[in-house]
C-alpha cells in the first residue's frame, strides 16, 4: 500500500528533502523530467523520429517540462516547446532547465505563446504532447492565455502526457478549475496525489504511474495520512500460500445466500467467483422451487433449497435453517438477487442480528436494510458492505448517488466510522473504508466492468477470502483489487464495449497469478502485468 497526499503534504516532502536532506531541487526536477520520458517510452513506445511538442508554463511544473524535452530530444524525438512565459518570467530552476535545453536544441526549438491560432497549428502538428502548464499548487480558476491552450490541447485529440496531474486540476478534491486537460497518461511524483482519484480526477488523468524521485523514505513515513491507494505487493502479502499437504478443508467453507427466480444468476456468479479466489468449498442457500436451476448452472458449488414465499423468494420460514446453515460455515455472503419481497427483507433483517462470523453484505441485503442500518450494530463481528452509490445513498439517511460520488472517500469513511464495518463503496477506483478511518482506493478498472453481473463476482470474492481466513481489510482489498485486475485482463483481451461478467469470472486466476508471481508496476487505470 502506499499513502495518496494533498498538495500541501507533497509540497512538505519536497521541502524536508531539500533543506534536511540536502538534495537540490533541480536534482529533484531533473528526476522528475527523467520519469516523464521514462513513462512516456514505457506506456507508448520509442519515441525517435516522432514529433513531441512540450507546453511549459513559469513554475517548477514547466522546468520539470523542460527537462523531459532535453531529454526527449537525446531519444532522438522531434522536440519543440510552447513557451507560456518569457525567460525572465520562469522560476529559477525552471529558468536553468530552459537555458540547458536551449543550449542542445537551440532557440529555434522554443516557440513562444503568442495567439491561440498559432499553437493549435503547433500542437495540431504534433504526434504526442506533454502538458507541463500548471501544477500541484493551484487553486484559482483558470483563464485568459492558460484557458485558451488547455482548450486548443483538448481539441487536438492527440496523446496527452501530464506531468504531475493534468493542468487545471485541483490536486485535493479532483475537481476542475474552469478548464482542463484531458490526459491519456499522468506521471505524478513522489506519491499520488487525491484528485487524481476523485471526482473529475478519475476522467482527466488517464492512466498513472509514479514516479520515485528520491525522497527519504523517513519522511513519507512521517506523513499523518490514512489514505492509501491498494498496490500488487500489497495484495500479494495478503493471500495464503497453499501447502502441498492441504486439501479443500484447509481453504474454508463459504455460505451464501442468494437467488430467486429469474436472479439464480447473482447466486451463480457469487459461488464461481468465489471457488475461483481459491475457497475449498461454497454452498448458496436458495429459494427451493429456484434450486434445480442453480444446480444446472453450477458444477463445483452445492446448493441448499430453503422455504419460499409464493413469489418463488425466500421466506420468513427459511429463518431456522438459514441459522443452522449459517453455523456451518466460515464465512457468509448475503443479498446477491434475493429480491426486495417484504418477507425476505424481514428474513434478511433477522438474519443480520444473527450474523456471528466474517461477511458479506450486498445488492438486496442492503436494500433490505434501507432505514434499518441500526440492525448491522449487532453483529458480533463487524461485516463488509458493498454497496454502489445509489445502495449507499439509500443507507445513509439525506445522501443521494451524486452527492455520495461528489465525496467517496468523505462518505465511505463516515459511514464505516459511525457504524463500525467495513465500507467497500463501489464505481469508478472504488473506496474501501475501515471502522478505525483508514481508506483505500483501488487503481484496477476499467469502463467494461460497468455491466450486470460485475458486483455480484466482488461479493463471491470478499467471501471466498474470508472463508480462506483472510482478515475483513484484506479481504476487502485483495478482492477490491484482484477484481479490477480481472477486468482490466478481461478488456485486454475482449475490449470494454461488450464485455461480459463471464469474461471477467474466467480471468480471477490469472490476475492472482499475476500478484503472486511477478513483479507488478504502479499503474493507475489500467492492469499491464509484469513491468
Amino acid at each position: 500500500m502506499i499513502k495518496i497526499i494533498t498538495a500541501a503534504q507533497m509540497q512538505e516532502l519536497e521541502r524536508r528533502t531539500i533543506t534536511e536532506a540536502r538534495i537540490p531541487a533541480a536534482t529533484l526536477m531533473e528526476r522528475a523530467g527523467s520519469g516523464v520520458v521514462s513513462c512516456l517510452e514505457q506506456w507508448m513506445g520509442p519515441v525517435r523520429g516522432k514529433k513531441v511538442t512540450v507546453i511549459c508554463g513559469k513554475g517548477n511544473n514547466g522546468g520539470d517540462g523542460f527537462v523531459a524535452a532535453r531529454l526527449l530530444r537525446r531519444r532522438h524525438a522531434n522536440v519543440r516547446v510552447l513557451a507560456m512565459a518569457s525567460l525572465s518570467e520562469l522560476s529559477r530552476d525552471a529558468a536553468t532547465m530552459y537555458r540547458q535545453f536551449v543550449r542542445g536544441a537551440g532557440k529555434s526549438s522554443v516557440h513562444p505563446y503568442t495567439s491561440q491560432a498559432s499553437a493549435q497549428s503547433l500542437l495540431q502538428d504534433s504526434d504526442i504532447l506533454v502538458d507541463a502548464l500548471l501544477g500541484t499548487g493551484l487553486s484559482s480558476t483558470i483563464t485568459g492565455r492558460y484557458a485558451a491552450v488547455i482548450e486548443s490541447i483538448n481539441e487536438t485529440n492527440r496523446p496527452v502526457v501530464a506531468v504531475d496531474l493534468p493542468s487545471g486540476l485541483q490536486a485535493d478534491t479532483g475537481t476542475s478549475l474552469g478548464r482542463s486537460v484531458r490526459a491519456s497518461l499522468t506521471v505524478t511524483f513522489g506519491l499520488p496525489k487525491v484528485g487524481l482519484y476523485q471526482n473529475q480526477g478519475i476522467d482527466l488523468s488517464g492512466e498513472v504511474m509514479i514516479v520515485d524521485i528520491g525522497i527519504p523514505p523517513a519522511y513519507i513515513d512521517a506523513i499523518d495520512c490514512r489514505t492509501t491507494l491498494i498496490t500488487p505487493q500489497g495484495v500479494q502479502g495478503f493471500l495464503p500460500s497453499r501447502e502441498p499437504s492441504s486439501h479443500k478443508g484447509t481453504y474454508g467453507h463459504a455460505g451464501i445466500i442468494a437467488g430467486s427466480v429469474g436472479k439464480t444468476g447473482a447466486a451463480a456468479m457469487a459461488a464461481q467467483a468465489a471457488l475461483r479466489v481459491g475457497t475449498g468449498l461454497v454452498t448458496v442457500a436458495t429459494p427451493s422451487s429456484v434450486n434445480d436451476i442453480l444446480e444446472a448452472k453450477l458444477l463445483e458449488a452445492m446448493t441448499v433449497p430453503m422455504p419460499e414465499t409464493k413469489a418463488r423468494t425466500l421466506g420468513r420460514t427459511a429463518l431456522d435453517r438459514l441459522v443452522s446453515f449459517m453455523a456451518a460455515k466460515d464465512a457468509l455472503a448475503i443479498g446477491p438477487g434475493l429480491s426486495t419481497h417484504p418477507e425476505t427483507v424481514e428474513l434478511v433483517q433477522a438474519l443480520t442480528k444473527q450474523l456471528d462470523r466474517p461477511a458479506v453484505l450486498d445488492a438486496d441485503a442492503l436494500n433490505a436494510l434501507t432505514g434499518r442500518t441500526a440492525l448491522l450494530a449487532s453483529c458480533k463481528i463487524p461485516p463488509i458492505i458493498t454497496p454502489h452509490p445509489g445502495e449507499m445513498a439509500r443507507l445513509e439517511f439525506g445522501a443521494t448517488p451524486q452527492s455520495v460520488n461528489s465525496d467517496r472517500v468523505g462518505t465511505a469513511t463516515r459511514f464505516a466510522r459511525e457504524r463500525g464495518l467495513y465500507v467497500v463503496l463501489k464505481g469508478a477506483r472504488t473506496v474501501i473504508a475501515r471502522p478505525d478511518g483508514a481508506v483505500a482506493i483501488c487503481p484496477t478498472g476499467n469502463p467494461g466492468m460497468a455491466t450486470a453481473g460485475t458486483g455480484d463476482v466482488l461479493t463471491g470474492m470478499v467471501v471466498g477470502f474470508l472463508a480462506q481466513g483472510i482478515p475483513s481489510w484484506e479481504a476487502a482489498c485483495a478482492a477490491v483489487y484482484l477484481h479490477g485486475a480481472s477486468g482490466d485482463l478481461a478488456a485486454a483481451s475482449k475490449g470494454q464495449v461488450g464485455m461480459i461478467t463471464r469474461d471477467l469470472l474466467e480471468q480471477i486466476p490469472a490476475a492472482i497469478r499475476l500478484v503472486r508471481e511477478s513483479p507488478v508496476s504502479l499503474r493507475g487505470s489500467m492492469w499491464n502485468g509484469p513491468a
